[in-house]
């Protein structure tokens, strides 16, 4: 089941339509990836989600029903815009947040404590908040955020301002919400947490939905069918089995391993390449490479450009 669905969403601001019938659909207990270049539409569907704006046309969904105001009470939103207030002191902002979220005030300062000594940051809760660095400040929102065990959990660039290993955190405690059943809207411009964290994603690009799908689904759907091949032995010893039969794409030396890359037909299987060479080599590793999530980004956004480009100089 879903959580969240959206059909045919349209949103215009003046003159710059920010979403052209977005359609995307966020299964229940996943994350989710939401991508797309710097002015693509991400953060204008964010809001819709949160109901801060209202699509203009289209319709969105949650758990089955059309949105409504009050689905916000499911919702945690930590958005790329920190929005602490500077001269207030921590507790006590974070206390307001809290009870703001439905929270007892009992309740409230129970789950605070506990959260501020798992991120280490008990001895700020008298401090004001401009006092914090960023790295502070955006652990404080991060709490706010789930503090209420909210439903659907969207992060907007959630590991802006952090080192590698409050990170690498971060990342343990969205993936223990997952575990225990929540749903994380995730939106990131770094692919490396994409793969590592995201089931499914959707990428915007120019206002439009132009790819969504399982995560390893797309990336296997990507791939050019290339193959390497990790051997023990000299330069060039597998060329003659090579030839005439598959196409060479490279073969480099290191640490005195050769590392060969054939590429196949669409539907032809790797299998027999591995067996032709078996017996002139020591096969150390054999495998299909898949591209990255950051090649395919690129990939399709500059293709969308690219067509676009060619559309318009077509119209001329």
């Amino acid at each position: 089941m879903e959580i969240f669905k959206a059909e045919n969403v349209v949103k215009r601001y003046a003159d710059h339509l920010a979403l052209d019938s977005v359609s995307m659909s966020v299964p229940e207990g996943k994350i989710y990836g939401l991508l797309g270049p710097n002015g693509a539409g991400k953060t204008t569907l964010i809001r819709i989600i949160n109901q801060i704006t209202m699509p203009d046309s289209g319709k969105i969904y949650f758990k089955g029903n059309e949105m409504k105001m009050s689905d916000v009470q499911f919702i945690g939103y930590l958005p790329e815009e920190r929005g602490l207030y500077k001269k207030m002191k921590v507790g006590e902002q974070a206390m307001y947040f809290a009870q703001l979220k439905g929270l007892s005030h009992s309740e409230s300062l129970k789950r605070l404590k506990y959260w501020f000594t798992k991120f280490e940051i008990q001895a700020w809760w008298d401090k004001k908040v401009e006092e914090l660095s960023k790295g502070m400040a955006q652990k404080v929102q991060f709490i706010t955020t789930i503090l209420h065990e909210p439903e659907l959990m969207i992060f907007d660039e959630p590991f802006s301002g952090f080192d590698p290993i409050n990170a690498a955190l971060l990342k343990d405690e969205i993936l223990e919400f997952k575990k225990k059943g929540h749903t994380i809207i995730f939106s990131t411009h770094n692919m490396a947490s994409v793969e590592e964290l995201c089931d499914n994603i959707t990428l915007i690009n120019k206002s439009q939905n132009v790819l969504s799908g399982n995560i390893d689904e797309i990336r296997h759907s990507y791939g050019d069918n290339v193959y390497q091949i990790d051997y023990q032995g000299e330069k060039g010893a597998i060329a003659h089995v090579l030839e005439g039969r598959y196409q060479l794409v490279s073969e480099v030396e290191e640490k005195g391993l050769c590392k060969v890359r054939v590429k196949l037909d669409v539907d032809q299987p790797g299998n027999p390449l591995v067996a032709a060479v078996l017996p002139h080599v020591e096969v150390v590793n054999f495998q299909k490479i898949v591209p990255s999530m950051n090649d395919i980004f690129i990939k399709v956004v500059q293709g969308e450009e690219a067509s676009l480009t060619k559309a318009a100089h077509y119209t001329e």
